[in-house]
C-alpha cells in the first residue's frame, strides 16, 4: 500500500502525518530541520510515495534537502491548493488531516 506524508512546517516545529488509504497511521512532531524530518519519514514511512508541504519561509531549504536525500518531496503553493479544494468536494483541511 502507498504511504503519503503531509508536513506542516513552521519556525518552531514540524508536524508530520503519515497516511495509507486515506487513514492516518502515524502522527508526530520534530524540530524544523530537514535532517530530522527525513529521519522521521524514513522511520515511519520508509517507502513513501510523496511528502507534501506548503510554501513558507523554510520551503526552499526543505525541498532542496529532502530531494537531495532522495525523498519524494513536493512543495505546494497554498493559494493554488485552496482554489483546487474549493472546486472539489466540500471538506476542510483539518477534517482531512485528522481523519
Amino acid at each position: 500500500m502507498d504511504l503519503y506524508v503531509g508536513l506542516d512546517v513552521s519556525l518552531k516545529e514540524t508536524s508530520i502525518s503519515v497516511r495509507q488509504n486515506r487513514k492516518r497511521i502515524w502522527r508526530g512532531k520534530c524540530l524544523p530541520d530537514p535532517q530530522f524530518v527525513a529521519e522521521m519519514i524514513r522511520k515511519h514511512a520508509p517507502h513513501a510515495v510523496l511528502a507534501v508541504f506548503e510554501t513558507g519561509p523554510l520551503a526552499t531549504w526543505f525541498h532542496r534537502k529532502l530531494t537531495a536525500d532522495d525523498l519524494p518531496a513536493v512543495c505546494s503553493d497554498a493559494r493554488h491548493a485552496t482554489g483546487r479544494s474549493k472546486a472539489s468536494a466540500p471538506c476542510s483541511f483539518w477534517e482531512d488531516r485528522n481523519g
